[in-house]
């Protein structure tokens, strides 16, 4: 602050030559095309990661390893006083999750660290004076109330709200004069120029003259932090960020960011402000929503593959709209010509079948079926404890011939734990009255069903199965085979409803339904 308060009692230079030094050629907006791509994912740790977020750090993900690139995640901490606890570690587990883990954060470090804006408050400090010197920017002294009126009287007339300018034309005898009891002023960049056009990768040539609709920002707050608009400039700067992809709201503010880098003497990168992604409604996702939190959907058993698919599906970016592409498939089909500008519809009943395609490609790999073995083991050790039939529903053959038959019948691990899945890992509890209530020939089938398994139990599979037991029913004058199915699913799982009986037999094996079927016999 001390070399600031030097360079605002210097004399500066006349507006007109704001941010240009004598002879320089002016920067081009166009980054430089043989750089190295580099591009950046940089959040608020204001809250936990949710779809939006993912959204953008995919983008940047896959654009990066497209063009061999490098992947950045830099954490916009500036506003301390909405910081939560634990979010930004929360952010870089989950890209890890996820599968898009940063080159460069925070915890992994890197050549343009620190990753945290809070720790490279000198770099702003640096810049400000530079504005400063040139006559770029100036120190504001107008007390928050003052600007809060300000912005009452305009909302009062219903006008937008914009500073008036007040303290752009102060001299220096006044800068001085105010500096004496006011020592740490805010620092506002100056809206004279014309706002230059650029051309963004996804909306094409694009200009905003913000001069005439909004006040001198605020680039430097009086406490030594940055507003955004001057630490995204800085720091995608000294990171050599090369292309900067985000959400469409900061369109407008392109504006003030190319007459930052130009009174700053600096190449700005390429921009590609990527389409909402929007509620099904509508209306802009929120990080207050918590079905859209990356951590619960992870909890809940949602794939990162899935979730992954899903985001980018709504959107755009690729030749086709398919389901079930995998983060390698998304790398190499990605087209960051063929992105829209239409706000991407999130429509959440579709993840179950996103997941379910995911689930069952997962299953179809010897590898990975054994981690989902590890994982469902563990699934329902915590939820049945000592419900348990016995550790045997913990082998892991038996488990992984529960995954293999109910893949595509299931859209989550979690499902086979739910009620209707519980007779695969605990016994039922079914007396005879609730068998008699569905047929009055219980003993009759569960004795022929006993001997149908003693006959060939060991190369029974669900086909055969279903031969026999449609040729069981047939021998049973008077007696609907849907009856014998009933009652059936009724003694192996206690439930109206569930599997074919076919496949929960094969599931639980020959032992296990002779064992249930005898229980309800001597019930």
């Amino acid at each position: 602050m001390a070399v600031l308060l030097r360079a605002l009692l210097r004399p500066g230079r006349p507006p007109g030559t704001l941010g240009r030094h004598p002879g320089q050629r002016e920067a081009s907006l166009c980054a430089d095309p043989g750089a190295p791509v580099r591009v950046r994912f940089a959040p608020s740790p204001t809250g936990f990661l949710h779809l939006g977020g993912l959204r953008t750090a995919l983008y940047n993900y896959i654009f990066a390893k497209k063009h061999g690139g490098t992947f950045i995640l830099r954490l916009e901490d500036t506003d301390q006083t909405r910081r939560v606890p634990g979010a930004a570690e929360n952010i870089e587990d989950l890209l890890a999750w996820a599968g898009i883990p940063p080159d460069e954060s925070p915890c992994r470090g890197g050549p343009a660290g620190p990753y945290l804006q809070s720790q490279r408050l000198e770099l702003y400090a640096q810049a400000a004076d530079a504005l400063v010197r040139t006559g770029a920017a100036y120190p504001c002294f107008c007390s928050p109330q003052r600007l809060h009126l300000l912005k009452k009287e305009a909302l009062r007339n219903r006008q937008t709200p914009r500073y008036d300018n007040r303290c752009r034309n102060l001299s220096q005898r006044q800068v001085a004069q105010k500096l004496a009891s006011d020592p740490k002023p805010a620092i506002r960049f100056r809206l004279d120029e014309e706002a230059p056009a650029f051309q963004d990768l996804v909306h094409g040539w694009t200009r905003h003259e913000v001069a005439s609709v909004e006040g001198d920002p605020v680039v430097l707050k009086s406490d030594g932090f940055p507003t955004y608009h001057l630490a995204c400039v800085v720091d995608d700067h000294h990171m050599g960020v090369s292309h900067v992809l985000r959400g469409s709201e900061w369109l407008v503010s392109t504006a003030k960011h190319l007459l930052l880098y130009r009174a700053l003497g600096w190449r700005p990168p390429r921009f590609a402000h990527l389409p909402l992604l929007v509620n099904a409604d509508g209306s802009k996702l929120s990080k207050r929503q918590g079905d859209l939190m990356l951590e619960r959907l992870a909890a809940a058993g949602f794939l990162p593959d899935a979730l992954l698919d899903m985001v980018t599906n709504c959107g755009s970016g690729f030749a086709e709209n398919q389901m079930g592409r995998t983060l390698a498939e998304l790398i190499a089909q990605f087209d960051l010509s063929r992105v829209t500008c239409h706000s991407a519809l999130l429509d959440l009943e579709k993840l179950p079948e996103f997941n379910r395609l995911h689930l069952r490609r997962l299953v179809s790999s010897e590898t990975q079926r054994s981690q989902l073995v590890e994982k469902l083991q563990v699934l329902v050790e915590e939820a049945f404890g000592s419900q348990l039939r016995g550790t045997a529903v913990l082998d892991p053959a038996y488990v992984e011939r529960v995954i293999l038959l109910r893949q595509g019948h299931i859209c989550r691990l979690q499902d086979l734990i739910s009620p209707s899945h519980a007779y695969l890992w605990t016994r039922p509890a079914v007396g005879r009255a609730q068998l008699g209530a569905i047929s009055d020939k219980v003993d009759v089938i569960a004795t022929r069903v006993l001997g149908l398994l003693e006959g060939c139990a060991a190369s029974l599979t669900q086909d055969t199965l279903n031969a026999e037991l449609r040729r069981l029913s047939e021998g049973l004058a008077g007696t609907e085979h849907s009856h014998v199915m009933k009652l059936l699913r009724m003694a192996l799982s206690g439930r109206q409803q569930g599997p074919p009986v076919a496949e929960m037999m094969v599931s639980l094996g020959p032992e296990e339904v002779r064992e249930r079927i005898q229980k309800v016999l001597c019930s």
